[in-house]
């Protein structure tokens, strides 16, 4: 019997770790240690402490993974059927869902979140692999009615070997909402996990094997980005690359693909405007605007980390979202808080500099701006919620994606002031617009540069709703039927008939 999710939880809080814990590279159905016996270790935001070691993998683990991506690409892979590849994709599911629970603590563990939105992320992996499965046997071509002396039609078939370069917000469900299209499609995977981060990709791709997944399929190599990730996605046997993470690695990654003319799906990060118009309900939009910026200590893409409020109601809207922002418990994921950990240091100390400069220009900080520390614990890298208003829209907390929880106020004069201040930054992911004037919500809806807007709901998308960006917030799509397209390629097909 698998362990409770209690008795995990008290594993790790006495222990600081957990047994069990992958400390190698999959390849080729093995665990593999890194030629060279290097090794990383890998912390507990919540503690600051390390809690496990893994492979410190690079070129040799990488072309060893490729290889054997590349055998089942155009050997056991090719021939495999739709159906039965959609059959492997719903027991691995099922095997997610049936070790949810230690999915969940390892990836509180590795990136700070509470185990709560831990929980969150884990069943969202769960139903994105499901989607995809549902989708594995309805991928088809069509035929073209050219000319009666000729049958002409197409192949819908997939790229080849993948590679996907997975962030350290989300890192499990990320790491599936690229590979089961992926695999879907009939592609073979190699993932590079980030070093914060590495150990759910692990164990994905061991459930992925028991699920009858054949050797070679899936690969994770883990280690840094120049010792692992950069050789993987300059290979020229790399025909696609998911990248998921910062505008500067996203455009190196974009130039090497561009010279091996491998396909990519580049998501870059956001801005995205919260908009809150005078006749919005403001018992929802509050709500709303505190979970999507402060969830998940704001590290999130999409995470609504401008507040373009109209001057009508701004200061009782602002106050009420001080008032709940105040409110807001951080400490250890494991430990029953709201909100968790900042993932590693650099980033606490990255959001830290975004406020303090802000302090210095003169801006208002009505709450937060500080680090924290786990009282439990006694250390951990934390930060408050905190809200910055007032805020002109030139100023870098406004233009500049900070990616903690930190949101920043653009007052507003009317609906078209709100568009401009909204479309204001070189991002354009998510965006939503509170109103319960339907004209009002379409002509938003109609106006804003971004490649998701939700209405009077901001988590709305589900995993059938494409995901991605506009401006430098990326290109492609990931999710719904658009993101198995990103998979697949078309070959046309001509036949003269005779006669």
């Amino acid at each position: 019997m698998s362990a409770s999710l209690s008795q995990l939880i008290e594993e790790a809080r006495s222990t600081g770790t957990l047994s069990g814990l992958p400390k190698s590279n999959f390849i080729d159905g093995q665990w593999v240690d890194a030629e060279s016996g290097a090794r990383m270790e890998t912390y507990d935001p919540g503690t600051g402490k390390a809690y496990a070691d893994f492979a410190a993998s690079g070129a040799a683990e990488v072309d060893r993974a490729i290889a054997a991506a590349e055998r089942e690409q155009y050997g056991r892979w090719r021939d495999v059927t739709p159906q039965e590849r959609g059959a492997i994709l719903r027991r691995a599911a099922q095997l997610v869902e049936e070790n949810a629970e230690r999915l969940a603590v390892v990836e509180t563990l590795d990136s700070g979140k509470s185990i709560g939105e831990a929980q969150g992320d884990v069943a969202g992996t769960a139903r994105v692999i499901n989607y995809y499965a549902g989708l594995a046997d309805k991928i088809h071509g069509e035929t073209i009615n050219s000319r009666r002396s000729h049958l002409t039609y197409t192949l819908r078939e997939p790229l080849g070997v993948t590679a996907h370069i997975i962030p350290w917000n989300y890192p499990t469900s990320t790491l599936a909402r690229g590979i089961a299209p992926a695999l879907a499609a009939g592609c073979t995977v190699v993932a590079k996990p980030a070093e914060t981060t590495p150990l759910t990709a692990l164990m994905l791709a061991d459930l992925f094997q028991k699920a009858g997944l054949p050797d070679g399929v899936l690969n994770v190599v883990t280690g840094t980005g120049s010792e692992a990730g950069a050789p993987l996605v300059e290979d020229k046997r790399i025909r696609h690359i998911t990248f998921t993470g910062s505008v500067r690695t996203g455009v190196q990654v974009g130039q090497v693909a561009m010279r091996n003319v491998a396909s990519t799906i580049l998501e870059l990060g956001g801005k995205s405007p919260f908009i809150a118009l005078a006749d919005c309900d403001m018992d929802r939009a509050v709500d709303d605007a505190v979970w999507a910026i402060y969830s998940n200590a704001g590290q999130i893409c999409s995470a609504g980390s401008r507040l373009v409020i109209d001057r009508a109601i701004h200061e009782e809207f602002v106050a009420r979202v001080v008032e709940k922002a105040r409110g807001i418990t951080v400490g250890h994921g494991l430990g029953g808080a709201d909100v968790g950990a900042i993932n590693n240091p650099m980033q606490l100390e990255k959001v830290h500099g975004f406020v303090e400069r802000a302090r210095e220009r003169g801006r208002t900080v009505l709450c937060g701006g500080e680090t924290a520390t786990d009282a439990e614990n006694g250390g951990g890298w934390f930060y408050r919620p905190t809200l910055i208003d007032n805020v002109p829209s030139d100023d870098e907390v406004i233009q500049d994606e900070i990616f903690g929880p930190v949101l920043s106020v653009q007052v507003v004069d009317g609906i078209e002031e709100a568009i401009t201040a909204a479309n204001c930054t070189d991002f354009g992911l998510m965006s939503c617009v509170y109103t319960q004037d339907v004209s009002k919500a379409l002509r938003v809806a109609r106006d804003l540069d971004t490649g998701q807007v939700s209405v009077n709901d901001y988590w709305a998308n589900g995993w059938d709703v494409p995901f991605g960006g506009t401006k430098l917030s990326g290109i492609g799509r990931e999710k719904g039927t658009e993101g198995l397209e990103g998979y697949l390629q078309t070959k046309g097909v001509s036949i003269r008939i005779d006669g």
